[in-house]
């Protein structure tokens, strides 16, 4: 931790976020690229500062120039989802292939993204094509939806994320694990969603038919021996803006058990890379009751999914709004 972090942290912990704010002012002018990044990231959670997305995404293209790492990555994935800025695909992928010279994180992306045949947009050059297993139910399945490098790639994404799954009691208002999926969690929020994801994000969007905007950020499951999803519905209570569809994909393979079942029996077990989609909502809007499923309890090995719930509308991953 540099001194300009430490004499901020303190400020504020003592209650002087004006004296603190400031300072990193005045070190953001003198050129400090770590009072630029903690600006950012101030900017960013709107912690000790009202949220203000512009203004983070600017102090970000301060601190990529220096030099800041994981500013330059941070700043190449608004670009591409358009926080705090209008988004730009090829913009985006300029800035990335100029960080892969010295940073093996940003080559080891643009050599995924360069294998995924994507047009000028980030867009898939040939949509998925799935098939139906349940009729009743909803169910399409994409074989190979994602290749195995890009599984690889989500999980280690995730990794650091992953924390275990959490409800709020509605009673306590206080957090508690989650009696219904016993798994462990991370959310890939557009902070995080590098060039790999958001293609990815992409080509879930063109195999649902939907537009990327209405998809939430991409949440990564990893079950050990015994975890499970107890049987649930994934439309949320009280929603003013529905999640019309969910995309699940499989991230491995090699464990026993962990099957997804549906209400009419019908058990899927992806291969890694496999993906299904189904439907939440009826025709009319309503909760549709033949999508409730579960994940069964994993008998051995570990298990890893991803899933993008797909919303009625444009969904604002900042806001966190139903």
């Amino acid at each position: 931790m540099t001194n300009v972090v430490e004499r901020t942290t303190a400020m504020a912990e003592r209650g002087d976020i004006s004296g603190a704010h400031r300072f990193l002012d005045a070190a953001a002018v003198a050129g400090d690229v770590e009072a630029l990044a903690t600006l950012a990231s101030w900017y960013l959670s709107g912690i000790h500062v009202a949220r203000d997305l512009p203004r983070a995404r600017s102090y970000l293209r301060r601190a990529a120039t220096i030099g800041h790492v994981d500013c330059a990555l941070m700043e190449i994935a608004f670009t591409a989802n358009g926080s705090g800025g209008p988004a730009d695909w090829s913009k985006a992928l300029g800035l990335l292939a100029n960080a892969a010279v010295n940073d093996p994180i940003a080559a080891e992306q643009l050599a995924l993204i360069g294998a995924m045949h994507l047009n000028d947009e980030g867009h898939p050059r040939h949509p998925p094509t799935g098939r139906v297993l349940s009729s009743s139910a909803n169910v399409c399945q994409f074989d190979a939806l994602f290749t195995a490098a890009e599984c690889a790639h989500v999980a280690g994404v995730s990794a650091t994320l992953l924390e275990p799954s959490m409800i709020v009691d509605p009673a306590t208002r206080q957090a508690r694990p989650d009696p219904v999926r016993t798994s462990s969690a991370a959310v890939i929020g557009p902070a995080r969603e590098n060039l790999v994801v958001r293609a990815l994000n992409q080509r879930i969007a063109v195999a649902s038919h939907t537009a990327i905007e209405y998809g939430e950020p991409l949440t990564v499951l990893h079950y050990r021996f015994g975890q499970q999803y107890r049987s649930h519905h994934d439309a949320l209570p009280n929603a003013t803006n529905q999640r019309r569809w969910t995309m699940l994909v499989y991230l491995n393979e090699g464990y026993r058990g962990g099957e997804t079942q549906f209400a009419d029996g019908l058990t899927v077990r992806g291969r890694g890379g496999d993906a299904i989609l189904f439907r939440n909502l009826d025709a009319q809007g309503g909760i549709d009751l033949a999508a409730r499923h579960k994940g069964l309890p994993v008998h051995s090995g570990d298990k890893w999914v991803c899933t993008r719930w797909i919303r009625e509308r444009p969904h604002d991953p900042w806001s966190g709004g139903l």
